[in-house]
């Protein structure tokens, strides 16, 4: 049903979902938690679904929730095409501090699981993008963290040069400060 790959992440997953194409257009299944199961050995009790509508250029991020609230992530592009960003944050893991960037658009229909304990982001390369994803976890505000997507110590390349940021993800937490412990 769907092909799993890892990547340098530990934890974190590619998932090319099969696609059904014919003369009328086509026919995926987008979350099926027996055969998600089955291919990741990951039982993951999604509770929550979100999607957000971004313009060219508007990038959010890097969010995550502090534990007891942290949230496992299946995210999909809908519409459009992003950069995806996740950065480990798991203390005691093998690739601390270290980040992937994957390119997810409507097209391939790629998918990521973002295993709980990594901050993400994206930034939107088509206006229009529908961005949607699933979370193991309700929205806790008290434990929302926001990591700062420029700091250098990280040395993200987002692929783009003037980002739309809000202010609440200009304001975040340089990776020095260690927000996702507190």
């Amino acid at each position: 049903m769907m092909e799993v790959t890892p990547t340098t992440l530990n934890g974190l997953l590619r998932i090319k979902p099969r696609i059904f194409r014919d003369e009328r257009g086509y026919f995926l299944e987008t979350f099926n938690s027996a055969a998600f199961a089955g291919t990741t050995g990951i039982r993951a009790p999604f509770v929550q679904c979100n999607e957000s509508v971004s313009h060219k250029g508007v990038l959010r991020g890097l969010h995550l929730q502090a534990h007891p609230h942290a949230q496992a992530k299946l995210v999909r592009v809908a519409c459009g095409a992003v950069l995806d960003v996740c950065v480990d944050l798991r203390k005691g893991s093998a690739t601390f501090g270290k980040h992937i960037a994957v390119r997810l658009d409507a097209t391939d229909r790629e998918m990521l699981y973002i295993p709980e304990g990594m901050a993400h982001g994206f930034v939107a390369l088509e206006d229009n993008t529908v961005f949607s994803y699933m979370c193991s976890a309700p929205y806790a505000p008290q434990a929302e963290r926001t990591v700062l997507w420029n700091d250098p110590e990280l040395g993200i390349d987002w692929g783009v040069d003037d980002p739309v940021v809000n202010a609440k993800d200009r304001a975040g937490s340089p990776f020095a400060e260690r927000c996702w412990e507190k």
